[in-house]
């Protein structure tokens, strides 16, 4: 039989729901040619689409809708303090209204965060020379959200780039054991812990 036992939660209201949640910067190509690089840490896949969620106001957005060409750089943890370098930036100007305090123009994002461009190879905006693993896609549906606060792209994958080291060596698999993203976590940076376990669709098992 069932017991009912004493309530094992409470109910919040969260001031956000980054629960954990994978970083990456995009490069974008602005209107001048130049190209703007912006952190964000709402990116899942499906397959080779890539769906990334935008602030409506952001310089990126607003790029992707006119120049659909992307660059989608994955850091590793010990990168966080460059990711966190470009947060309070902006490429739009004058700064939207909407964006938080203390936010300030910039046109070099890449120079601020200390981070160096590198060719790629299908699309116009460069890859994050220092970032481990990079997708050049396409954003292929753009569209604002049910609230009309944020944008939706569809961004298809044409080509990753992969540090070799990541690579399982004699396939085209990312070794698991050897890449940790960075996480956004409740606004805080973390990377994975010790491994659990694997899906029985991997193809990269470890015996233990």
């Amino acid at each position: 039989m069932n017991t009912v036992t004493a309530a094992t939660h409470v109910t919040i209201e969260p001031s956000i729901l980054y629960f954990g949640t994978p970083v990456v910067l995009l490069s974008t190509e602005n209107p001048d040619g130049t190209f703007n690089l912006a952190p964000m840490s709402s990116a899942w896949a499906l397959g080779n689409v890539i769906v990334l969620g935008l602030g409506a106001e952001g310089q990126t957005a607003r790029n992707l809708m006119s120049r659909p060409d992307v660059v989608i750089n994955l850091p590793a943890p010990h990168q966080w303090a460059a990711v966190e370098r470009l947060a309070s930036l902006t490429g739009r100007h004058p700064v939207p209204a909407s964006k938080p305090a203390g936010c300030r123009y910039e046109p070099d994002k890449f120079g601020a965060a200390g981070l160096r461009p590198s060719p790629s190879e299908t699309v116009r905006p460069p890859r994050v020379a220092e970032c481990p693993i990079q997708f050049e896609a396409r954003a292929e549906r753009v569209g604002h959200d049910v609230s009309g606060s944020f944008v939706i792209a569809e961004a298809v994958v044409g080509k990753v780039h992969a540090n070799p080291r990541l690579v399982v060596p004699g396939t085209h698999h990312v070794d698991p054991g050897a890449w940790s993203p960075l996480i956004y976590n409740f606004r805080h940076y973390f990377g994975l812990g010790p491994e659990l376990g694997h899906s029985y669709r991997s193809q990269t098992p470890r015996t233990r």
